[in-house]
């Protein structure tokens, strides 16, 4: 049996973080500071091992007439991924965490611009798409079979997950404040874990659609998130526990996010959003080295990495 791992980086700016945490605005120069300081630590890393990994972009954040200085400070960090021969995905223009609530012309925006900015940028047409907070909708997986899209990575059925979620919202409101985060449609919580052709009214269900569905990983009984935050803050013994699960799958979808990568002190975080992100208050450097740590022993499982478009292409048919 051929195993695959695809690493793949949600690079959400620190404006997201704000929104989730109910912070306000964020300060003005921090927009750029995710993108800038994690993505030479994750290149420098894979180029170590010469892995290819998939970085899904917020468009915005390369939209020069929008952020201006900020926006070529990180079109000359991701154009360093480019040239590594990393592949570039779309994960919306603006990140509105309630993009599956909103309507057609309003997801045919977000999702234009960003497929736009991304495959000029890119130099070739983007294959990808992973909705902000996890949440796909049909309009949604309408609209990437219009754009004649490859695959979404965007179901996490991981009911433990949307629990803490519920919980961190819910104790927001009860202090006044409100979480951007929104809860996603609960029926992907019994999506299929394995690769799939999903249904367009129904894109948590198998169906034939003419796109491929690639959930990001969770563990087969207890459907617990193996992504790089749990991860990274796992006491070893549990990650290879984890880890040694997932060598078992034909298909691991590693899901990463910027911050994982981002040193609170060397990356001047602001204080308000360390006390609420855990891991910021881990150095970058040890959380490189546990990372090195995870990959080297999917290395020694047999697995193969690839980026989530070429793992794709190697699909064909194969998949109901």
């Amino acid at each position: 049996m051929r195993r695959t791992c695809c690493i793949s980086i949600d690079v959400d700016p620190i404006p997201c973080y704000y929104r989730i945490h109910s912070l306000g605005q964020p300060p003005p120069d921090m927009r750029s500071r995710i993108m800038c300081a994690a993505l030479p630590r994750f290149s420098r890393l894979f180029a170590e091992r010469n892995i290819k990994a998939t970085f899904f972009i917020v468009a915005e954040d390369i939209d020069v007439k929008a952020l201006g200085n900020d926006a070529i400070a990180m079109r000359a960090a991701l154009r360093e991924v480019r040239a590594e021969g990393h592949e570039i995905a779309n994960h919306s223009y603006s990140h509105p965490y309630e993009l599956a609530r909103l309507s057609r012309f309003e997801v045919r925006d977000q999702l234009d611009r960003s497929h736009d900015l991304l495959s000029s940028f890119n130099g070739k047409a983007i294959d990808g798409f992973r909705a902000p907070g996890y949440d796909i909708s049909a309009i949604t997986l309408e609209e990437l079979l219009r754009l004649d899209y490859k695959y979404d990575s965007s179901v996490f059925p991981a009911p433990g997950y949307y629990l803490a979620k519920a919980l961190v919202m819910g104790a927001l409101r009860l202090i006044g404040r409100k979480s951007g985060a929104v809860m996603t449609n609960a029926r992907a919580l019994t999506a299929p874990i394995t690769p799939y052709r999903p249904s367009v009214q129904a894109p948590w269900r198998k169906g034939n659609a003419g796109i491929f569905e690639l959930p990001v990983a969770v563990t087969r009984r207890t459907r617990t998130p193996v992504i790089g935050t749990n991860l990274l803050l796992v006491p070893p013994w549990l990650r290879s526990h984890w880890l040694r699960s997932m060598a078992k799958r034909e298909f691991f979808n590693l899901e990463l996010h910027g911050i994982d990568l981002c040193d609170a002190e060397d990356d001047g975080m602001p204080s308000e959003l360390i006390a609420r992100q855990p891991d910021l208050r881990i150095p970058a450097a040890t959380k490189m080295e546990s990372l090195a740590q995870i990959i080297d022993e999917i290395a020694e499982s047999g697995s193969e990495f690839s980026t989530l478009s070429e793992y794709v292409s190697g699909l064909g048919v194969s998949v109901d």
